[in-house]
């Protein structure tokens, strides 16, 4: 209960925060329209994945999700310009190419072991896909804040460096994930990469995401104003979260049990940033 109660000031506080002197759309602020329409859609696809016990639609609903969010914003406020196009096809592109992605990989491993002990329980299945819910409003706030505003900003150089941020994360991440899957398929399921961009670091794709995040929120800070700052957090919560909570630990956890006494790992270990890559290339 405790988990719900979080999720829900957290998102409430995104939501009024991102929607201050925003479009409102019948009565209620478009943003809000956004985030309940975020948050229905994961109630929606719990049921028959827990029906069925499966989380093979789990990431491809969180993909579909952010897009929906952004296409309701853009309903409901109208008023389209050249830097609210900017915001919403940076975050459809990147939202539809790691969702075809990650429901490609899901249906090739055949499942998502960490779901294992959680889809047995109806609460903490459920509680999983309001988490998803939360990263969707957080990650997407400021974006969402900026998209239904009702501001419009002229483009300008530092918006250029915002665009080039997000390309070159957008790129790193699409280019680390296909030379991992393209690892896979060639080599036994008992090695690890150390090739290409993950020679340079041991977590080049998140490496990408949080740059591409960084890149979005930069491009919304023209738009933004007041409490609308707020949700700036955006890049933020998606290092915090891929850095130092769910994603690096996780699997550098997971990689230290499987190869943590094998000399080649330590040596990669060693010699291999954990996010940040280096130019000088690991052996």
């Amino acid at each position: 209960m405790k988990a719900f109660v979080v999720i829900t000031a957290v998102a409430l506080i995104i939501t009024a925060s991102g929607s201050w002197g925003g479009v409102v759309f019948y009565s209620l602020p478009a943003m809000a329209w956004a985030v309940l329409g975020i948050f229905a859609i994961q109630g929606l696809a719990f049921i028959p994945a827990f029906l069925y016990q499966t989380e093979r639609y789990y990431d491809l609903t969180g993909s579909m999700t952010y897009i929906s969010a952004v296409a309701v914003i853009l309903l409901c406020c109208g008023d389209i310009d050249l830097r609210r196009m900017l915001i919403a096809s940076c975050i459809m592109i990147w939202a539809a190419r790691l969702g075809s992605f990650l429901f490609s990989r899901i249906n090739k491993d055949g499942g998502d072991s960490r779901f294992d002990k959680i889809k047995p329980s109806a609460s903490l299945f459920l509680r999983t896909w309001m988490l998803q819910g939360l990263w969707i409003t957080v990650t997407a706030g400021a974006a969402l804040a900026a998209l239904s505003g009702g501001r419009s900003a002229p483009l300008t150089i530092i918006d250029g460096v915002a665009i080039t941020l997000w390309l070159s994360g957008f790129t790193i991440e699409i280019i680390a994930d296909g030379q991992k899957r393209q690892f896979k398929q060639t080599q036994s399921s008992g090695s690890f990469i150390t090739t290409g961009l993950w020679s340079l670091s041991r977590h080049p794709n998140y490496f990408g995401e949080i740059m591409l995040w960084a890149g979005i929120a930069l491009l919304t800070l023209p738009a933004l104003a007041s409490w609308q700052y707020v949700t700036l957090i955006s890049p933020v919560f998606v290092y915090l979260l891929l850095a130092r909570i769910s994603g690096i630990p996780l699997l550098e956890h997971k990689a230290d049990r499987r190869w943590g006494n094998e000399q080649a790992y330590i040596a990669y270990k060693k010699h291999t940033p954990v996010l940040i890559p280096r130019l000088k290339r690991f052996g």
